[in-house]
């Protein structure tokens, strides 16, 4: 007789993708029907949407299994003993076992939900960054580092006196690995860096960087955001500290990502939030506090949101993270080698790169750029991309950023390139 642990996994297992059932077709031919929003028209011409670095699209069955949980099994987890609650918790609880597959963590307990990673850095910085750091401690990051890996360490650093270290760029706009070597010192408590530029598009050297700070003592935080989605994660391989990503970033929906750490580090942290399901024994002056993961999860969680997480971690492993990887590897060169056809173009980055471009078109704002794509059915980032300092660092104010994953084609690039070409014609380029 089944579990209902077993019974969840089935009702919650997503169908076979359709990019299986046809291999002679290449990836993105074969998924895009998987994916209803992008069957449509944007502006009289058909959707190219080329903004995954900001947001991805989510399959039917993500969206499914976010219906049937509110149709079926809503109600609040670890709570209650009634049907709904249990199988409620048994469904949000499998969802994390599979987030622990999915990166390679040793124990679910690692994987901690939150609603981004953003809340995921802010955590590990409130938590462990002020308990932990003091005056004259030092925390690595880079230039090229988003907002929400910047932003909190300046909070942290101001409330507890360490003091930020900065690892610039090589001339092929790269992360510096020897100016990176020269900033680890006795006092480097902390490395806390992106995997993959959402703006230059390289890939960090992760391994490295943390072999090196370990070997100084430090700890090491991995913005993986624009890395899991995209390509194979072990955190085992990696032994970074913490790693963060987000779920809509990976065909999840929003409001949900985690976080995840070595158990010993984590149990070595006290809460971040206060509340309900945190806690072990609550007295009028005192608490103890519950176990990991649930100890740094308070309150009611995003329930739905974590189950169709874990059927977008489904779909992904059904269609293999290795053939994700290789099939954006060849529509990137397609992209690059199109867009160096076009004159006035500036490329930022290096030429071996994740799957996104940002450029600039000569005088042409990135925002009026993307105005004059989106007339034709063509979306694009425009700004800078939640990296300011990057962008003050590359001498310019914004930049236009087209990003790929697996659903896109080389006739949404040849769209793309076409648009460009007509916008310089427009503003005379």
């Amino acid at each position: 007789m089944a579990t209902q642990t077993e019974g969840m996994e089935n009702l919650y297992r997503t169908t076979t993708p359709t990019a299986l059932v046809d291999p002679e077709l290449d990836l993105a031919a074969r998924v895009r029907p998987d994916f209803p929003l992008l069957d449509q028209t944007v502006n009289g011409h058909p959707l190219v949407y080329l903004d995954n670095a900001a947001t991805s699209q989510k399959p039917q069955v993500v969206l499914e299994a976010l219906a049937q949980y509110y149709r079926s099994d809503n109600a609040n987890v670890h709570r209650g003993v009634h049907t709904l609650s249990s199988r409620a918790t048994d469904a949000y609880e499998l969802a994390r076992e599979k987030i622990a597959r999915f990166v390679k963590a040793r124990s679910s307990q690692e994987i901690i939900y939150t609603r981004n990673a953003t809340e995921a850095i802010n955590l590990v910085a409130y938590s462990w960054g002020l308990s932990t750091l003091g005056p004259g401690d030092e925390i690595i990051l880079s230039v090229m580092e988003h907002h929400s890996n910047l932003i909190p360490w300046q909070l942290v650093a101001q409330k507890t006196g360490a003091v930020l270290r900065f690892v610039g760029l090589t001339p092929a706009e790269t992360l510096d690995l020897d100016h990176y070597r020269s900033l680890l010192s006795p006092k480097t408590r902390l490395v806390s860096l992106v995997q993959v530029s959402n703006t230059l598009g390289c890939i960090n050297p992760v391994q490295e960087v943390v072999r090196l700070a370990h070997a100084q003592g430090a700890r090491v935080l991995v913005d993986a955001c624009q890395g899991v989605p995209h390509m194979a994660i072990d955190v085992q391989a990696l032994d970074c500290d913490w790693l963060v990503a987000s779920g809509h970033k990976m065909c999840g929906p929003t409001g949900i990502g985690f976080l995840y750490g070595k158990l010993d580090l984590l149990r070595s942290m006290p809460p971040f939030l206060g509340g309900g399901e945190m806690i072990a024994d609550v007295f009028l002056d005192h608490a103890t506090y519950a176990d990991l993961p649930y100890r740094f999860e308070a309150g009611t969680p995003a329930i739905g949101e974590a189950v169709a997480l874990g059927a977008a971690v489904d779909y992904l492993q059904a269609l293999g993270m290795d053939q994700i990887h290789t099939y954006e590897v060849e529509l990137t060169a397609y992209l690059l080698a199109s867009l160096a056809k076009i004159p006035q173009l500036r490329l930022y980055g290096p030429p071996e790169r994740a799957a996104l471009a940002a450029f600039s078109f000569g005088t042409i704002h990135p925002h009026d750029l993307s105005t004059i794509l989106d007339q034709a059915g063509v979306a694009i980032r425009a700004g800078h991309h939640c990296t300011q300092p990057l962008h003050r660092h590359l001498r310019v104010q914004s930049t236009a950023r087209a990003s790929l994953y697996f659903y896109n084609t080389r006739a949404d690039i040849d769209a793309l390139i076409g648009a460009l070409e007509a916008a310089g014609e427009f503003f005379g380029v």
